[in-house]
């Protein structure tokens, strides 16, 4: 049984949350809780406002009316850096790691911001123990640790998926949001990059959109349908299944 059919303390609310583009209204009244420990889904067809949605719970976009609550504390406005802080890591559509720095410096830059370590140029970052250390516990979690001397732009793109997914580790969160993960990889790439998802969201809540159904109903716990920016379902995948407006509105069939 899910942490979500059992009930429990929410991670993330959002309550009323509104974003409009000069009189385009994008997202329209997203009520929506996600509870921890959970592995949420967010599906929809293009255009219904998905990444707008999570551009607002990462700060990117300031909603225009709403609130956004991560473990009961409002973030509504708050900088991506200081809801980072706050315990919450995102990645994009588009990979976004340093190509030219190796895996190692890559991991390694995450790890000393999170760990407190700021600009410092008398610092010998190579006497770092505790930042050697915390960069070799994520570059194993993501298979990367063979990896650790290779430009990370000379990386297969699945790597580089994995390497960002490393990069938000690094700040320790405890709330993942993961932005279609499995874009553009063969299935074989995504069936790898399922086992690493639910790897490091152990003990974690995860809140990912994704395109792909079978990762989808494979993955997640519950999911969330969102159709020209409102949420129209959030249930179990067996449910959501069944669901004859989510049949009729997102997966184009008419049900009897």
């Amino acid at each position: 049984m899910s942490n979500a059919d059992q009930g429990g303390t929410a991670a993330l609310e959002l309550e009323g949350l509104e974003k409009s583009f000069g009189p385009t209204r994008i997202i329209r009244g997203v009520d929506l809780t996600i509870v921890r420990g959970e592995r949420h889904a967010v599906i929809g067809p293009n255009g219904a406002g998905k990444s707008t949605l999570f551009h607002l719970i990462s700060g990117h976009y300031r909603p225009t009316s709403g609130r956004i609550r991560l473990d009961g504390r409002d973030i509504t406005g708050l900088s991506p850096e200081q809801i980072n802080r706050r315990g919450l890591a995102r990645s994009f559509q588009i990979t976004n790691i340093f190509p030219q720095l190796s895996v190692w410096e890559n991991v390694r830059c995450a790890t000393l911001w999170a760990m407190g370590y700021r600009y410092n140029f008398w610092r010998d970052i190579d006497g770092l123990d505790d930042v050697r250390l915390r960069t070799e516990e994520i570059l194993g979690q993501i298979n990367l640790i063979e990896r650790w001397d290779m430009p990370a732009g000379m990386l297969a793109y699945a790597e580089q998926r994995a390497l960002e997914i490393g990069l938000a580790l690094a700040s320790d969160a405890d709330i993942l949001l993961l932005d279609e993960p499995m874009a553009g990889m063969s299935h074989a790439e995504s069936q790898h990059m399922v086992e690493l998802i639910r790897k490091v969201s152990e003990n974690r809540t995860l809140l990912m959109i994704e395109h792909d159904m079978g990762v989808v109903f494979n993955l997640a716990d519950r999911i969330s349908v969102l159709v020209y920016g409102e949420i129209i379902a959030s249930d179990t995948p067996e449910r959501i299944k069944a669901n004859a407006d989510v049949q009729r509105a997102y997966l184009g069939t008419e049900v009897a």
